[in-house]
């Protein structure tokens, strides 16, 4: 009997995980259509692992993306920010609700999840913008916890602290796939989630955040 609920945890937590990585990968497709085409044109195939160069915006250089409006989602408005734990820097224990009274910018993300990347940088340019106005709570979902201090510390992310969630546990409870990030007001109540890539730098960004309160 133990093995066999061994087998099935097992299990599930594989169907988790392709879940995520399904999802980070449909974010990421036309990159890989871009390695590829790079490659047959140039005769020279990509380093494993590397990406492709993102396509910018004429106006601004920002990386091209869907709208926003598109993956925005409020159908969750109003619901109390899940009470799962998460490991700080340190290895302390904490929750959401360690950062009540102030709303917050839950980003769920991994290092091998090139979306996630792409942001992360427009993520700690957020929290330096906004300061004490707002928590922005970036959550690894890695599989190899270890991997994100280093990547925090090679690209220079000064604003955010590296969380991890070694369990995986709040990509399987909010049903999500990376990236996605999710506001939550003062009171702990999800204002909005944003499913995919986006510029958290932005004018439009900021004019999203301002919702909560």
């Amino acid at each position: 009997m133990a093995l066999e609920l061994c087998l099935r945890s097992t299990i599930a937590l594989l169907l988790v995980a392709a879940g995520l990585i399904g999802g980070c990968d449909r974010q990421s497709g036309p990159e890989r259509q871009a390695e590829a085409a790079n490659a047959a044109a140039t005769g020279v195939a990509p380093a494993p692992g590397a990406s492709a160069t993102p396509a910018t915006t004429a106006a601004s250089g920002s990386p091209a993306a869907a709208p926003m409006a598109d993956k925005l989602d409020r159908s969750h408005k109003g619901e109390a920010a899940p009470t799962l734990p998460f490991t700080d820097a340190a290895g302390k224990k904490r929750t959401l609700a360690d950062f009540r009274g102030k709303p917050v910018l839950l980003n769920l993300w991994a290092t091998w999840c090139a979306p996630c990347v792409k942001e992360m940088p427009t993520l700690d340019a957020l929290a330096a913008r906004e300061g004490e106005r707002l928590q922005v709570v970036t959550v690894s979902q890695d599989f190899e916890p270890a991997k994100v201090a280093p990547f925090f510390e090679k690209a220079q992310l000064h604003k955010l602290p590296p969380f991890v969630d070694s369990d995986l546990a709040f990509g399987t409870q909010l049903g999500v796939n990376l990236p996605a990030t999710i506001l939550y007001d003062s009171r702990g109540r999800e204002v909005w989630r944003m499913l995919g890539e986006n510029d958290w730098a932005s004018e439009a960004a900021a004019k999203l955040i301002a919702e909560a309160r």
